[in-house]
C-alpha cells in the first residue's frame, strides 16, 4: 500500500483559525492516492487542528470566543515563563485535537459540504507551525 508523508508549514498571524483544506487537498492530489486515509498531526503544544464549518465565519468567531471564556488568560497559572498566553494555549490544545483522520475517495478528501480543516493558533504572536500529512492508500 503506497504511503506518502509530507510536512506542511503554515505561518500564523497570532490567535486565529487558518483554513488549510486547500493545501492538504493539493498534497492528496499530488500523491496519486485515489482511495485511502489522510492523517494530519500538528507538531506543537500550543496550536491544534479542527474540522469545522467553512461557510459561515461566525461559527469560527463563536468558537474562538467560547474558548477565550473557557480558558481565560488573566488567570494565575504556574507556567508563565513564555508569556501570559502560553499556558492557556496549552490548555486549549489539550481540549481540542492534535490530529485528524480524513478518508480519501476519488483522489479527494471525503469532507462534508460545509467542512474545512483548520489550524488553530492559540498564541497571541504569530509563528510557523508544522503539520505532518501522512497519506496511505492506493
Amino acid at each position: 500500500m503506497p504511503q506518502v508523508q509530507r510536512p506542511l508549514r503554515i505561518s500564523t498571524q497570532g490567535k486565529s483559525l487558518a483554513n488549510i483544506t486547500g493545501q492538504v487537498q493539493a498534497l492528496v492530489s499530488e500523491s496519486g492516492i485515489s482511495t485511502g486515509l489522510c492523517t494530519l498531526f500538528i507538531r506543537h503544544t500550543s496550536a491544534s487542528l479542527m474540522i469545522q464549518e467553512n461557510a459561515d465565519p461566525d461559527v469560527l468567531r463563536d468558537m474562538e470566543s467560547f474558548f477565550a471564556d473557557l480558558v481565560p488568560e488573566d488567570r494565575q497559572y504556574r507556567h508563565s515563563t513564555e508569556g501570559s498566553d502560553d499556558m492557556p494555549a496549552h490548555i486549549r490544545t489539550a481540549l481540542t485535537q492534535t490530529s485528524e483522520h480524513i478518508p480519501i475517495g476519488n483522489s479527494r478528501l471525503a469532507l462534508g459540504t460545509w467542512q474545512g480543516i483548520y489550524l488553530w493558533e492559540h498564541r497571541a504572536r504569530g509563528s510557523t507551525r508544522e503539520v505532518v500529512v501522512h497519506l496511505s492508500g492506493e
